[in-house]
């Protein structure tokens, strides 16, 4: 018999496709195994780290894009690493996160680096903060003594959030971004209220801190009265302070502002069912079922014969147009990993979310598997997981990008979160805190970390400027990227 080289290719192809069988725990293992390597692949190696000036940042997306990646997505990557490594015991990944988790801390241990802070997010430092959070809650190994410990990182990044909270405008909340000068600086979204309620739901089921629960209420209070929740409990992208109405673009539905607001009423459910508050308990075991109904018509059936397979419905396209969805941007494409993460922590809390959480996970690893038979490799995963083959996406970089590897290894191995023991709190985790931590001095002044005005004519002429230099400092990966 004879084969064409195409023919040989073909089985080659198919010989690294990564194969999943969603009822063994082995196969489960193996694929989130494969997706983790690939990930870690992504990385440059054997080279400096400083590139002209920069820190390890990987090259700009195709065609001018996108500037590249930015330095949020390290610390989600660290979070899924640290939640890879409790979920599957492979420990090939925690040199590379204690070391990016502390290269990021900045001078005063609140993960706001002098490199970044003049481009710095609200939901920037938190994707830090929470992966910080999960290295106490999952019991990953302390840092040596003499240096900043996970709880006392998370409470830092609190601390600040907290004294950023905006009663000026549109009743309170957290502006996107920290500079006057940056764009986003008059914005109030979700996903920076979102992760700073997480983070606080977290906290106060792990210390007991009924501060950290008060703060939690509040910025739920905030979010269900400004518009940006619906009637139905979905979660709108956020609105101008000009007007604190939603509309326009503010009104797309990501699926990690869903998946934020998720695991946080799940944190907040789990933490009165601890300190024995059944009344308080009943209201946001309400609040989790609600939020995870209001996932299911976005994010998983829109009536396309393609049941509970997860898209980003805000970017990808749906049948029978299918494409690479090349409008999801650098960003956008790696928000469902953090969707399979958040579905993952209220797995695990929340009992009565299980059957609806698993339905769908296991569904879309099966589709998401089929998308990983990309080249180079044969392995290679695609964004759009209802196209169920590989669909072509090379955004980002030659390989395939971060954010379609970060969100297949997260779907995968959170298949297997029904045998990772429940978080930690701090009757039963090592982890050192420190409740006054970031309350110190800062990088930034009293004036800029307050936000207690819009910018001026001048401040946005400037923005121009200091957009063109914060564009030396932007990348995914900065800084935390280390040589094996």
């Amino acid at each position: 018999m004879k084969f064409s080289t195409l023919s040989l290719l073909s089985l080659a192809t198919a010989a690294a496709a990564i194969d999943i069988n969603v009822d063994d725990q082995a196969s489960i293992k193996a694929a989130a195994s494969d997706v983790a390597k690939k990930l870690r692949a992504l990385y440059p190696t054997g080279e400096s780290w400083f590139v002209a000036g920069e820190f390890g940042k990987l090259p700009p997306p195709p065609s001018g894009k996108d500037i590249g990646y930015y330095w949020w997505e390290g610390g989600a990557a660290m979070g899924a690493w640290i939640d890879y490594w409790a979920i599957t015991g492979d420990d090939t990944y925690n040199d590379i996160v204690t070391t990016a988790m502390l290269s990021n801390v900045g001078p005063e241990n609140d993960y706001q680096p002098p490199r970044v802070f003049a481009s710095l997010g609200n939901d920037d430092q938190a994707f830090w903060g929470i992966a910080a959070m999960s290295a106490a809650e999952r019991g990953f190994p302390d840092p040596p003594k003499d240096k900043p410990q996970w709880l006392a990182l998370a409470q830092a990044v609190f601390n600040r959030q907290a004294s950023r909270w905006d009663t000026e405008h549109c009743g309170g909340g957290l502006r996107w971004q920290v500079m006057q000068a940056n764009n986003g600086y008059n914005y109030k979204n979700s996903i920076s209220n979102g992760l700073f309620f997480q983070i606080g739901a977290r906290l106060a089921r792990y210390t007991g801190n009924t501060t950290y629960v008060e703060w939690a209420e509040k910025v739920w209070d905030w979010t269900k009265h400004s518009g940006l929740l619906t009637s139905d409990f979905k979660i709108y992208d956020g609105f101008s302070i000009q007007d604190c109405v939603v509309s326009g673009q503010g009104k797309i539905m990501w699926s990690y502002n869903a998946g934020t607001y998720l695991a946080g009423a799940a944190y907040m459910y789990d933490y009165y069912t601890l300190t024995g508050n059944p009344a308080n308990a009943s209201d946001w075991k309400n609040i989790t079922q609600s939020l995870l109904q209001a996932t299911d018509e976005p994010f998983f059936n829109r009536n396309d014969g393609l049941p509970n397979i997860m898209r980003e419905s805000g970017c990808e396209s749906q049948p029978p147009n299918f494409s690479n969805a090349a409008t999801c941007n650098t960003d956008q494409r790696s928000f469902k990993a953090y969707l399979s993460r958040f579905f993952a922590y209220t797995y695990q809390l929340c009992p009565f979310t299980r059957d609806f959480i698993m339905t769908r996970l296991r569904a879309s690893a099966v589709a998401a598997a089929k998308s990983c038979t990309g080249s180079p490799g044969g392995d290679t995963c695609g964004l759009s997981w209802l196209m169920q083959k590989y669909d072509g996406s090379t955004y980002g970089i030659a390989q395939g990008g971060v954010g379609e590897h970060l969100a297949a290894m997260e779907l995968f191995q959170n298949l297997l979160i029904q045998q990772v023991k429940t978080p930690n709190t701090q009757q039963t985790g090592t982890s050192k805190g420190n409740p006054s931590a970031g309350s110190g001095d800062s990088a930034l002044t009293a004036a800029d970390l307050r936000q207690t005005g819009p910018t001026t004519a001048g401040d946005r002429a400037g923005a121009s400027i200091l957009t063109i230099v914060c564009i030396c400092l932007l990348g995914a990966f900065t800084w935390f990227l280390v040589v094996d």
